[in-house]
């Protein structure tokens, strides 16, 4: 009775923790939330220059760069923090379930990064919903170590919160009344101090994605680059909350007035028809050969930049090609990068120019949560004769996951389970060569006999540029009035290079194909020039000119059509070379690429507004996308006739129904090529 008694008068004598020591407690543990986060994320690459670990830089650079992306972190997790703490309205309650939801965040992204060296991201939580019984697959190993300490953690974190709790006079009680009056006012503070943080954040996260809403402009002020082309790098980069809400609420495209049932079945006939009057004049069938897309990192032709003079021809043996079959040039929508769009475009048909400029890279923010994803490769039937090769990492750009929506049966990469087989380098650089890739992508042609369409992306030729190669005589030099820099001429130089050596390794390649008895066709393009040309791209001027890369389409001599040159020809974009491929072939087509067809005989080449920098990954919201003509000049949308807006009006309408829409499109025979 006497220790009863004692102890009631103990916790009577126990002092309330006053506010301001409540509001650093919580600073700190909200820290504590973001840090175990990024812990999460923070991990080396497998494969050299990838994405470098952040770690203590996500908080230095607020004082070395005035970058505060760590303090949008900590608003964000605080703001979960809060809802959590008024709901409960227990500081020591709240405490351990925030403390809870981070470090279970951080231990999933710990496993995804290590297991797949991608990030969360929202498509993931559709996976959570049709698949979670199959969670256990992607547990790495030692998991169950790194859990282990995470749970001792955890619990040493609950043990403090247990013994604050029992020294704090008020048990960490937020607000409390003492009457009715100052229990209902208590009741509306807690109610608020949930409603008005919840609805910011639930606002923040609808608008986060799209460029120019003021959520948008919030979190770059804060400091969020966004750098798509790598999930981890990004949550490293941005923390993955950041990163992940960005990605929630993507503006994909503004849904067309007359967007309808109806009007789709309109357009696939209108074009069903359209394919029939193509095919009466053609004879072959586009899936009786294999047909090769060899996307080439970053090449173009180094003579063709403005104000530059090199010494001798970086790419005869190409030129040469080009000058014997389909060819021409290429509008990029990237400068320094964006290769995943260039090669989206490719294997859809669709363009960037129609899509809302929130979207900034469709393999992170659409492919995930497509429904339905009609590439081009399925034209060739069964999943095995879809091949993918990359020599570098397979979760860049989410390839990974999105080349098996795509339909393909695999796709070899330096890591994951299809392993491609040579990984030869030049030199010092770090990327696997293009003699390498070209090695790899013959062993599939020559595995079987049946026809495939295999997509090649090579590496050598990615930034960045350090004097890799052993008596390189390339040499370059300005003729403005700006001299070049070390760095500028030595990168250029560099790159110089490695254009020769991809030069010898794709004629080798096509000589090698000539040999194969089975009809084989080429799409080889450079995706971007690199972003080297630091003096070139001052000059507003040569916006156009940074823009266009080459690109031809080739048959071996076991094809019916190796030597053909198709009209319309000397420009184009990536999304037109479908239909070019089939018109070079003389093979019939689906209404789709009939309609793809008929579009670039109107508009040679179409994409978004471009910039003379480096590609970033925030689309410009304003200005008339990018439209030439046959012979390369600019168009103006304003000065259109009355078919080509029909055209445009039906390509956004295809495009929306296909990634946004209700995919009405689906269930017409839109994509079917005609039956053999």
């Amino acid at each position: 009775m006497n220790t009863q008694i004692e102890e009631t008068k103990a916790a009577k004598a126990r002092k309330p923790f006053p506010g301001w020591l409540y509001g650093v407690l919580f600073v700190l543990f909200d820290a504590i939330g973001v840090a175990a986060l990024e812990w999460g994320v923070t991990l080396s690459s497998r494969v050299e220059l990838s994405s470098p670990a952040v770690g203590w830089g996500f908080v230095s650079k607020m004082w070395t760069d005035l970058n505060f992306v760590a303090v949008l972190n900590l608003l964000l997790c605080g703001i979960v923090y809060l809802v959590v703490l008024m709901i409960s309205n227990r500081f020591w309650v709240a405490t351990p379930i925030y403390l809870a939801l981070t470090l279970i965040a951080a231990v999933v992204e710990r496993f995804k990064v290590s297991i797949r060296y991608e990030a969360v991201l929202p498509a993931d939580l559709t996976f959570l919903k049709t698949d979670a019984g199959n969670l256990m697959s992607f547990m790495p190993a030692g998991a169950q170590w790194i859990i282990l300490w995470v749970f001792v953690i955890f619990m040493l974190f609950v043990a403090l919160c247990v013994f604050l709790n029992r020294i704090d006079g008020r048990h960490g009680l937020m607000l409390r009344g003492t009457d009715q009056q100052s229990h209902l006012l208590s009741a509306v503070t807690r109610l608020l101090l949930v409603l008005v943080p919840g609805l910011f954040l639930a606002l923040y996260a609808a608008q986060a994605g799209t460029v120019d809403s003021w959520a948008n402009k919030f979190s770059s002020a804060m400091g969020d680059t966004p750098s798509m082309w790598d999930s981890v790098y990004d949550a490293q980069r941005n923390g993955p909350l950041v990163s992940f809400i960005r990605q929630l609420n993507p503006k994909v495209m503004e849904k067309p007035d007359n967007y309808s049932e109806e009007t789709m079945k309109e357009i696939a006939e209108r074009y069903e028809q359209a394919a029939e009057s193509i095919n009466t004049e053609r004879d072959a069938n586009l899936n009786d050969s294999t047909v090769i897309y060899v996307l080439s990192e970053s090449f173009s032709d180094p003579s063709r930049v403005p104000g530059l003079k090199t010494n001798k021809d970086s790419m005869p043996n190409i030129r040469s090609i080009k000058e014997n079959t389909t060819s021409g040039l290429m509008l990029s929508s990237g400068y320094g990068g964006g290769t995943a769009n260039l090669e989206y475009m490719g294997l859809t048909g669709l363009s960037m120019a129609n899509f809302d400029s929130s979207l900034t890279s469709p393999y992170q923010q659409l492919v995930p949560g497509q429904h339905w994803a009609p590439t081009i490769n399925r034209m060739w039937g069964d999943a095995e004769n879809s091949i993918g090769l990359h020599p570098y990492e397979s979760s860049m750009y989410s390839r990974a996951t999105n080349y098996k929506k795509f339909g393909f049966s695999h796709f070899y990469t330096l890591t994951g389970s299809d392993v491609i087989s040579h990984q030869d380098k030049l030199g010092t650089s770090p990327y696997v060569s293009d003699e390498a890739a070209y090695k790899s992508t013959l062993e599939q042609v020559r595995y079987t006999n049946d026809n495939q369409f295999i997509q090649l992306i090579t590496m050598q030729n990615h930034m960045p540029y350090h004097n890799w190669y052993e008596g390189n005589d390339f040499t370059v030099e300005s003729t403005t009035n700006q001299s070049l820099s070390n760095s500028e001429r030595e990168s250029i130089e560099t790159y110089q290079k490695g254009v020769s050596y991809t030069d010898q390794a794709t004629a080798d390649f096509l000589e090698q194909l000539d040999e194969v008895d089975k009809p084989i066709t080429v799409v080889f393009y450079g995706d971007h020039l690199p972003g080297i040309y630091t003096s070139a791209s001052q000059d507003l001027n040569n916006s156009l000119a940074l823009h266009l890369t080459d690109y031809f389409i080739w048959s071996n001599k076991a094809s019916s059509c190796q030597g053909k040159k198709i009209d319309s020809a000397d420009y184009s974009s990536p999304n037109f070379f479908v239909a070019q491929t089939a018109e070079h072939m003389n093979a019939k087509v689906s209404p789709y690429l009939a309609f793809l067809t008929l579009m670039h005989q109107k508009i040679a080449a179409m994409e978004p507004p471009v910039v003379n920098k480096i590609q970033g990954w925030d689309r410009i919201p304003e200005g008339q996308s990018v439209y030439l003509d046959s012979s390369g000049n600019p168009l103006s949308a304003s000065d259109f006739d009355s078919e080509t807006k029909q055209l445009l009006a039906d390509y956004k309408l295809i495009q929306y129904d296909i990634t946004t829409g209700k995919n009405y499109l689906k269930s017409t025979s839109f994509m079917n090529l005609p039956t053999k």
